[in-house]
């Protein structure tokens, strides 16, 4: 282009920008490709969060647009609030206009594993739907029901109720606090949330995910279906020659694939909003660094962790199949929610793509007392109901720092961080963190687990080391 084009596009660029906010977009001014992505892009975060937060999180449309229609990503949040979006409540399903010569961006709900997005240019999604409910076990004990679940005598602990009432005092740990579930001894201990909030609201995990993806790896070698010291099953990667193929489960799971990608962190926007499939989208990228030798935090390591474990597990049951007598079973296939039905997770969606892989290293939406129940497993050393659910070395595994570590205050494990450098708080303690402020803290040597869900912006970010402290010095008192 030379250089007057370049200045006269220029010129215009804030006119096409205008253009594209507001909807308006007559043949001769249609945004450029960039900003019709971006919108492409808009649309499908505004669809995919309208849905799981309706049907999730089983929020109105006002919390919605006040608590997860905000601290979006810069690039699309002026654009996010001027676009309109449909509502099917019969059909369970969002629609997003975003150009007037594209399907609409889709998301549709499923009552078993929550909402999937349509990609960009698609007006349906895939018929995998199964249409399984979740349980209805609220009338057990805690930690699988919600009966008898807090410890009346240390609820009375005024101290630590200060504590936790500070953690919604954004002058105190900054942030803005949604809920808080402290638990010790098997019992919860301290409960409490935000206006509109209650222990069944559901919100998005965010990254706190890899953990939860960290968990279902667990199971699955306790199952034996899964080695996390053998080489990730990609099969994207298995033509003879590529180097990829020598990358491990483990590799994976501490985040040291040695793969680059499309931004170096935990950016995955193609497939959070433009509906690209994990398998299309996480398995491209090309090594940068021998794998286990250097640290580099990615939502592609995990997207590819679960698709392997998936793998494993649809090679297991055709196994099954093919040598039963019964001549077909689903109980090997790799199944989120029953795993979570076993401790009680009765209001957590693991969501997928439109081609069926999971969405596990954010797009999870769970309660915090969900949370808590996940913490609590851990405490009990992979025990649920008496049923081993975890190897009894998973806990280790996880929290062992025997990888390539990260920069920073916080160390890392095997989809865990860890805060055994945390000034108060004891060498033990791991970690499940999340964007906007999801933190699961697992102190086994105190019989603890602290939960903080929020909505904080990246300018305002909620303190969880200083809030452990602050928590674990007042049951010292």
């Amino acid at each position: 282009m030379n250089c007057r084009m370049t200045k006269f596009m220029n010129f215009f660029r804030p006119a096409l920008l205008t253009l594209a906010l507001t909807g308006l977009s007559p043949a001769h001014a249609q945004p450029d490709a960039p900003l019709l992505h971006d919108r492409a892009l808009a649309a499908g975060y505004k669809a995919q969060f309208i849905c799981s937060g309706l049907w999730n999180g089983k929020k109105s449309r006002a919390q919605i647009d006040a608590d997860e229609l905000t601290g979006i990503y810069d690039r699309i949040a002026d654009i996010v609030p001027q676009l309109q979006a449909d509502i099917d409540e019969d059909g369970h399903a969002v629609r997003v206009v975003y150009s007037d010569d594209m399907p609409p961006r889709l998301a549709r709900w499923d009552p078993e594993y929550g909402c999937v997005s349509a990609p960009i240019g698609a007006d349906n999604v895939g018929s995998f739907f199964r249409n399984v409910s979740h349980a209805n076990l609220d009338g057990r004990n805690w930690p699988l029901g919600d009966q008898n679940a807090s410890d009346p005598r240390i609820m009375m602990i005024t101290p630590l109720d200060t504590v936790v009432e500070r953690a919604f005092d954004e002058a105190a740990y900054g942030g803005f606090t949604s809920g808080v579930v402290i638990t010790r001894q098997g019992r919860i201990i301290q409960e409490r949330y935000k206006p509109g909030h209650d222990m069944h609201t559901a919100q998005r995990t965010w990254s706190v995910a890899k953990s939860i993806a960290g968990t279902l790896i667990g199971h699955s070698v306790q199952q034996g279906l899964v080695d996390v010291n053998a080489p990730a099953n990609i099969t994207q990667w298995a033509d003879q020659g590529d180097p990829r193929a020598a990358i491990t489960l483990e590799n994976l799971m501490r985040m040291a694939s040695g793969l680059t990608s499309d931004t170096a962190g935990n950016r995955t926007d193609e497939v959070y909003m433009g509906g690209a499939s994990a398998s299309q989208w996480a398995t491209q990228w090309p090594l940068l660094h021998q794998q286990g030798k250097v640290f580099r935090y990615s939502n592609n390591d995990i997207l590819l962790a679960t698709m392997s474990i998936a793998a494993d597990h649809a090679k297991a049951n055709e196994t099954f199949i093919t040598n039963s007598a019964l001549g077909s079973s689903n109980r090997l296939s790799f199944d989120p929610l029953g795993f979570f039905q076993k401790i009680g997770m009765t209001r957590t969606w693991a969501e997928r793509d439109w081609q069926g892989n999971f969405i596990l290293s954010s797009q999870v939406w769970t309660t915090t007392r969900d949370l808590a129940r996940l913490g609590q497993l851990y405490l009990d050393n992979g025990e649920g109901q008496g049923e081993r659910l975890l190897p009894e070395n998973w806990r280790e595994f996880v929290t062992r720092p025997s990888g390539p570590q990260p920069d920073g205050e916080f160390g890392y494990g095997a989809t865990f961080w860890l805060m055994n450098s945390s000034d108060g708080v004891p060498s033990d303690a791991f970690a499940a963190f999340g964007n906007r402020g999801q933190y699961l803290v697992i102190i086994p040597s105190l019989d603890l687990v602290i939960v903080r869900r929020g909505y904080d912006t990246s300018a305002n970010r909620f303190d969880v080391a200083a809030f452990t402290k602050a928590v674990i010095a007042t049951l010292h008192q």
